[in-house]
């Protein structure tokens, strides 16, 4: 069972959380949490495949030039080689899930 209590932690962009609630070779589930103000920085994956689904709070996610406005219990599909970048530009802290197939880490360039 996954879950932030028992799901390994990693803090990212000074002030960002990631719970690893799922971790095999082909699959990558983590809960992110992106506290007002934040963002991650435009990059890519030459590999993985993702879809970002909202949890709680308003995500901004640019995908290859176009801007999306995500709120909770919407999703939006990133295709591998697509430059995007997802930002919390909101009041309320956002959390959403991230999953990656096959896994995104160590497979990340900036765009």
């Amino acid at each position: 069972m996954g879950s932030i209590e028992t799901g390994r932690h990693y803090t990212w962009g000074g002030n960002c959380d990631g719970w690893h609630l799922a971790e095999s070779p082909n699959l990558s589930v983590i809960q992110e949490r992106v506290p007002t103000g934040s963002s991650e920085v435009r990059h890519l994956h030459n590999r993985a495949e993702q879809f970002f689904y909202v949890l709680q709070g308003t995500a901004t996610l640019e995908v290859g030039g176009n801007t999306h406005v995500l709120h909770a219990r919407q999703g939006f599909h990133v295709a591998a080689g697509v430059p995007h970048t997802l930002s919390n530009e909101h009041e309320e802290s956002l959390e959403f899930l991230v999953i990656s197939t096959p896994p995104s880490h160590g497979d990340r360039e900036l765009a």
